[in-house]
Order: structure tokens, then C-alpha cells, then sequence
């Protein structure tokens, strides 16, 4: 097998893990991501959630940045309120509210990403609130150190679920308007605690029932907390 077709298989692979890595949300309640014809939303969000998605973000006039204090150290990251406004907005919503607090990273391929923000240390799913418009650009790639958010093949259907771009992740960016190439939205960048992020994505990972890459041993995030 040639080098070109080698790197054509990984570049399936990889795409095919983002997809899983994406999560859904029926009824107020995720799904876990266990394949990519189960993540797929069985309904599309409503006229209502659309067009709150979709009105005039309030300008902040400054980046805010946030503090990931995790179980293997602290990660800052500022997060592109001037580039990704709805999106910052929903997830700064997460983050005043403590959600993800005592959540863990449950997805790590080193090379790849690291995924948290959904599951509890038991691996169950916690309910969110509804799915926001996604606002990827082709501005903003999806470059190692960039906080991403996570969804399924639905091109609108992130919620909570977020992940830090371990490589450059080319294939990830936004290249047009249609399902396949929409992209994930980035949405901010480590800081400081780059070190960490090699850490998490270092450890050892396997199977937990159903799920894969999972940390043998758990990576919790104690708490995310905007920068004081």
C-alpha cells in the first residue's frame, strides 16, 4: 500500500471518530456517542431555537478567557468572542452555570483531540440546553491548541461538548455551506497549558462498555472558571 493511500485511510478514520465524538440531544437528554447512525438527531432543532440561534449577538468588546483546572493541571485558554460570538456566548453560559464541573475528558486520540465535556466519571450523559447554530469559518481553522465544539453530522446540533485540537486538524475546517463540508466551529485557543493538553492526550486509553478511547485512567475537569 502506497503512502497516498495510507493517508487517505487515516483521513477516513479520523473523520469518521469526529463524527462519533459528536453528540445529539433528544428530549433535553444526550446520547452517547456509540456510532454515527445513532448519533444522527432524529429531530432538527425547532423555528424557535434556530431563530434565538440565529439573532444579533451583543458585542463584549473584549475576549474573555477561561481557566480549565483538570486532574493533570490547569489549562487557560482566551475564547473568540469577536469570531465565533453565539457559540462563546453558549458555552460561557455552560460555564457560569458549573456544568462542567466534575466532568471528565472522555474521548482522547493522541495526534488528534481531546474531547470533554458531556460525561460524568460513570460515563453517563448529562442533559443540556438546546443546540446552537454553528458558526465555523474557514478564517478559523481547526489548528492544534484551538477549542473546537463537538456534534454529529447534523450540521447544527452542538451543545455542551467541546474539544482542543491536538494537530493542525485540516480536514476539520470549514469549506463550504453543505453537510460534509460545513466543518466544526473553532471557537477559541490554549493560552497557556499547552504541556497539559500533551499530557491528557498521552494517556493510555481503551474501552469503557461501549465507548472507545477512553482514559484508562480518568481525566476530570475539576472546574472551568472564567479568568479573574
Amino acid at each position: 500500500m502506497n503512502r497516498k493511500m495510507q493517508s487517505g485511510i487515516v483521513m477516513a478514520m479520523m473523520i469518521g471518530v469526529v463524527m462519533w465524538a459528536g453528540c445529539s440531544e433528544r428530549k433535553g437528554v444526550r446520547k452517547t456517542p456509540a456510532a454515527k447512525s445513532k448519533l444522527e438527531p432524529k429531530t432538527k432543532p425547532s423555528e424557535k431555537t434556530v431563530k434565538e440561534n440565529n439573532e444579533k449577538p451583543q458585542s463584549t468588546g473584549k475576549n474573555p478567557v477561561i481557566v480549565i483546572e483538570t486532574s493533570m493541571g490547569t489549562i487557560k485558554a482566551e475564547l473568540w468572542a469577536d469570531k465565533a460570538p453565539k457559540t462563546v456566548a453558549n458555552f460561557l453560559r455552560y460555564v457560569d452555570e458549573k456544568f462542567y464541573d466534575g466532568l471528565i475528558f472522555h474521548r482522547v486520540i493522541a495526534g488528534f483531540m481531546v474531547q470533554g465535556g458531556g460525561f460524568t466519571p460513570e460515563m453517563r450523559q448529562k442533559a443540556t440546553h438546546e443546540q446552537i447554530k454553528n458558526e465555523a469559518s474557514a478564517d478559523v481553522p481547526n489548528n492544534r491548541g484551538t477549542l473546537a465544539m463537538a456534534r454529529t453530522s447534523e450540521v447544527h446540533s452542538a451543545t455542551a461538548q467541546f474539544f482542543i485540537n491536538h494537530a493542525n486538524n485540516k480536514f476539520l475546517n470549514h469549506k463550504d455551506e453543505t453537510p460534509r463540508g460545513f466543518g466544526y466551529c473553532v471557537f477559541g485557543k490554549v493560552v497557556e497549558g499547552m504541556d497539559v493538553v500533551d499530557k491528557i492526550a498521552g494517556v493510555k486509553t481503551g474501552k469503557a462498555g461501549r465507548f472507545s478511547d477512553v482514559p484508562v485512567e480518568q481525566v476530570v475537569i475539576k472546574s472551568i472558571r472564567r479568568a479573574e
